[in-house]
């Protein structure tokens, strides 16, 4: 893609893929007659363009998405518990354009099981945990064998969602968000990422209104990242004065370029890939005085490199 820098590989490094499966989950929460939880009343109640049953054909819709930004490659969410196959087929389809994440909840039946078998596939190489969402400590005993999957498979990263928590489609169905924000705090990685380095664990949205806590854990663990995916709302949470431009800079400051990884949280159709989120960053970086080597590396080479299977 071109940028200030000249021309880049852009990779975005969080994308959720609202597969088929996942917009039918929502509608069997919602409850109701089967005709307001299926997914044509989903659909109508949210204006979205719902996606096809077959994943791959959602895959190809992305895939177009992604050639008319000039976007190289992607990371995407399967962003249900128990959507793993969603992504995968997409994976599966095109192995040059994305990465596979899967969104665990440890606390189900067999998920030591499940998160074997995703793995052992090939095709998913994220596994995303959503403390606040599903309540749990990162501490939890339960996790324990899972990051030791992980970190027994070089090439996989664990996802840790931090901060502030919103789900916009459940929102605008109507469904509860029983989140809880005292298993959102950053700090609480720091012993975990310490007892499993050969694991890569990535705090999107840095940390989501947790920027300090955020920056400390970077700061004491080099297998901990940040990505800068959203549109970063939380920044009003922060001092007085302060904005998107100046969470870049003491980022910077304190994890590195080769800590940063672009993202853009992209999720649904018709609305597509935030464009406007990434020319809001690139804007960013290039008034902060960044060079071209950090700028391919927060752009998409920093994902490429720690997502590579070395075994």
């Amino acid at each position: 893609m071109q940028t200030p820098w000249g021309e880049i590989p852009v990779y975005d490094a969080h994308i959720h893929f609202f597969s088929h499966r996942f917009f039918s989950t929502l509608g069997e929460q919602k409850g109701g007659p089967p005709e307001e939880r299926s997914i044509q009343a989903i659909g109508t109640t949210l204006g979205w363009e719902m996606p096809p049953e077959q994943p791959e054909r959602l895959a190809a819709r992305w895939v177009e998405e992604l050639d008319r930004h000039d976007v190289a490659r992607a990371a995407l969410i399967a962003s249900v518990p128990g959507d793993e196959d969603s992504v995968a087929a997409a994976v599966l389809t095109y192995p040059k354009r994305f990465y596979g994440y899967f969104m665990l909840d440890p606390g189900t039946a067999h998920a030591p099981a499940r998160v074997e078998k995703a793995l052992a596939g090939g095709l998913l190489q994220g596994i995303c945990l959503f403390p606040a969402m599903h309540r749990y400590s990162i501490h939890d005993e339960r996790l324990q064998p899972i990051l030791e999957l992980a970190s027994a498979r070089p090439g996989t990263i664990v996802f840790v969602h931090c901060g502030v928590l919103t789900v916009g489609v459940r929102k605008k169905l109507g469904l509860p968000s029983l989140f809880d924000l005292r298993y959102s705090n950053p700090a609480d990685l720091h012993a975990v990422a310490l007892r499993f380095p050969a694991v890569n664990f990535v705090i999107p949205h840095f940390g989501a209104g947790y920027l300090r806590e955020a920056l400390m854990v970077c700061d004491l663990c080099p297998n901990v990242f940040l990505d800068t995916s959203s549109s970063n709302g939380w920044v009003r949470y922060l001092e007085e004065g302060a904005d998107l431009k100046r969470v870049f800079s003491r980022v910077l400051d304190v994890a590195g370029a080769r800590r940063l990884l672009f993202g853009t949280d992209s999720s649904f159709f018709p609305h597509g890939w935030h464009k406007h989120v990434f020319e809001m960053q690139v804007r960013i970086l290039h008034e902060l005085g960044l060079g071209a080597e950090d700028a391919r590396a927060i752009l998409g080479e920093n994902l490429d490199r720690f997502l590579a299977r070395s075994a």
